[in-house]
């Protein structure tokens, strides 16, 4: 009989020690990490059967990156998500895509061992797991329901609306702004953005339509507020291991857009190549 094997990550010494013990007292042999870095290198150069992960390391994602990772690469692994913040629904439920199940700390070593015993002897095909997506793809998925979210705050808002124009004049700008967001999703890093044109585009619109600056700030706004929207609806689809950066990529590519927007109220004859690096609050 093959000897099980468990990957214990956790920053805190005493419990990583602390776990490292049941179960290597239940037979396992066991691997620690005390980092993501760490953890990575194990689960890409080793097999496991189970995996023990705090949600909360030092930086922000920790534990997604890591319980993502061994899903991919080990898809038959148990895994276990330990939290100090059991709580948060909304964060748990986007977990569970991802682990089969979260233990609050402390934990009860007792029920620990019960599901490491249970979990292990059932069979692994009996688990339904929503398959995980890119935040580009999703984005591209629900284009129109996001154009619609974003529509609907609009509509809401007495500040935009004071100024009468029709769906196709109100979101026409939206598929291309989209467009260029989903293609910086999916550029390589090692290569420069391009400017949005349509952006700029969408700035000459507005600007002949009699919108105010504010407005197109608001506007803006309210975009970004929609594609987060469309992220939250679909958490179980999200593929954790790379959903930080793509977030940061989103607030940079609607504040690049709505620069070059902004360009047509002080330059508006020329397309001016420069693109914003600060990350939209």
């Amino acid at each position: 009989m093959t000897t099980p094997r468990g990957l214990i990550v956790d920053d805190d010494d005493a419990v990583r020690s602390m776990l490292c013990e049941v179960l290597q007292r239940d037979g396992f042999e066991v691997v620690t990490a005390s980092n993501v870095k760490d953890a990575l290198k194990h689960i890409a150069n080793a097999t496991f059967d189970v995996l023990l992960s705090d949600l909360h390391m030092p930086l922000a994602g920790d534990g997604f990156t890591v319980v993502s990772a061994m899903r991919h690469t080990h898809p038959h692994a148990l895994t276990v998500v330990l939290s100090g913040y059991p709580a948060l629904e909304e964060a748990m439920s986007a977990i569970l895509a991802q682990a089969d199940e979260i233990l609050a700390k402390p934990i009860h070593i007792g029920s620990l061992k019960e599901l490491i015993r249970e979990r292990l002897a059932a069979p692994r095909s009996t688990i339904k797991r929503a398959r995980a997506e890119s935040v580009a793809s999703i984005l591209e998925r629900e284009g129109e329901t996001t154009i619609q979210n974003w529509l609907d705050l609009v509509e809401q808002s007495t500040e935009l609306t004071c100024i009468p124009l029709s769906r196709d004049e109100r979101t026409g700008h939206l598929p291309k702004l989209l467009r260029d967001l989903i293609l910086r999703l999916r550029l390589d890093s090692r290569f420069s953005p391009p400017i949005s044109k349509a952006a700029r585009d969408h700035g000459d619109t507005r600007r002949s339509q009699g919108y105010a600056v504010t407005m197109v700030v608001e506007e803006s706004r309210m975009l970004q507020v929609s594609i987060f929207s469309t992220l939250q609806r679909n958490l179980r689809h999200v593929d954790f291991s790379k959903v930080l950066m793509d977030v940061v990529t989103i607030a940079d590519e609607v504040d690049s857009q709505l620069k070059q927007a902004l360009l047509s109220y002080v330059t508006p004859t020329t397309f001016v190549k420069s693109r914003s690096v600060g990350i939209a609050g």
